[in-house]
């Protein structure tokens, strides 16, 4: 398997066997671009592009909210976290047979929410040569805000082709029309913020959708399938070509679910059922050696997972430049 990364931070750009919508050209971003936003690597012969929209921050209790807080200090002690870090946001951009494929869309902007340093999608795939307008499908593996915001920036629906085809679980759908927080532990302001995000995105997209019970294969290789958990709808995007294989996570997976799955993430609607999804995922893709990207991982979130004991160990790929 061939990694390569672009670089747009400084507008120097390294050789490339990748493809995707000339991801290759020379970014355009502004000064105030430091670090590198974009990975590439391939798949077999579907090419990937990592992006990164940005960070959030979140306290470290939002992430395991059932944790007991001498082992949720213990666990930020090892990994030298602090009581609130940034929490990545990372999205992907697929091609395959011919088609251009947008996994999950970002925050986008919310200034309620005060995360200026989110919401960067649409610039940095601006910087890597990728032309909106290119993008035939969009594949969501939620309907959380930090998943759809991109898609209702002011403006940005009409970059967007018409005929766009926006793939999601039916059951995502269905829940999004009264959702119940029962169960989350999410910070102030959140829920509120999430039906928006939700509703302002049904009433602009519905047309768009394309609706799936369990899993759908959105283009040779890319399969999105259901595993609920998270939300009722929520879903990962298996890719698989050459004998490779690659699983874009979205929110089953977090920093601190490989040595603790069982511990619990505030904005999971069912944290049990999600807890129980984290583990078969991260034991089959133990098994399997595939490829993990997820949403929340440290950027570029390039790696695989083995079994340590009870628990997971991740093992983050090795930067092939």
């Amino acid at each position: 398997m061939k990694n390569t990364m672009l670089l747009a931070d400084t507008g120097q750009q390294e050789d490339t066997n990748v493809n995707v919508d000339n991801t290759s050209r020379a970014g355009r971003l502004g000064s105030d671009e430091l670090v590198p936003s974009r990975y590439a690597l391939k798949v077999g012969e579907i090419e990937v592009l990592v992006v990164s929209d940005g960070v959030l921050p979140l306290s470290a209790i939002t992430m395991t909210t059932n944790a007991e807080p001498a082992a949720r200090a213990a666990w930020q002690h090892d990994m030298f976290l602090p009581d609130t870090f940034d929490w990545p946001l990372n999205a992907v951009v697929v091609r395959s047979g011919g088609r251009t494929i947008l996994i999950d869309a970002g925050l986008g902007a919310d200034p309620d929410l005060h995360l200026p340093q989110a919401g960067r999608l649409a610039q940095r795939l601006e910087a890597a040569g990728i032309d909106l307008a290119s993008v035939t499908d969009v594949v969501l593996t939620h309907m959380h805000m930090d998943h759809i915001g991109g898609l209702l920036v002011d403006g940005m629906r009409n970059r967007l082709r018409p005929d766009l085809r926006v793939h999601l679980a039916a059951a995502e759908v269905e829940f999004w029309a009264s959702p119940d927080f029962s169960r989350t532990s999410m910070p102030l302001g959140f829920p509120d913020a999430l039906r928006s995000a939700a509703k302002r995105f049904l009433d602009e997209y519905r047309s768009q959708l394309r609706t799936f019970a369990e899993e759908y294969e959105v283009a040779p290789g890319v399969m999105v399938r259901r595993t609920g958990g998270h939300t009722p709808g929520h879903s990962v995007v298996c890719l698989s070509s050459g004998g490779d294989g690659l699983t874009f996570a979205g929110d089953a997976v977090f920093p601190v679910g490989f040595e603790r799955p069982d511990w619990h993430n505030g904005f999971e609607h069912d944290p049990e059922e999600a807890a129980r999804v984290r583990v078969r995922l991260l034991q089959e893709l133990a098994k399997t050696g595939a490829l993990l990207v997820a949403t929340h991982m440290p950027f570029p979130s390039v790696g695989r997972v083995a079994v340590a004991g009870d628990a997971f160990r991740w093992v983050p790929a090795f930067w092939d430049y």
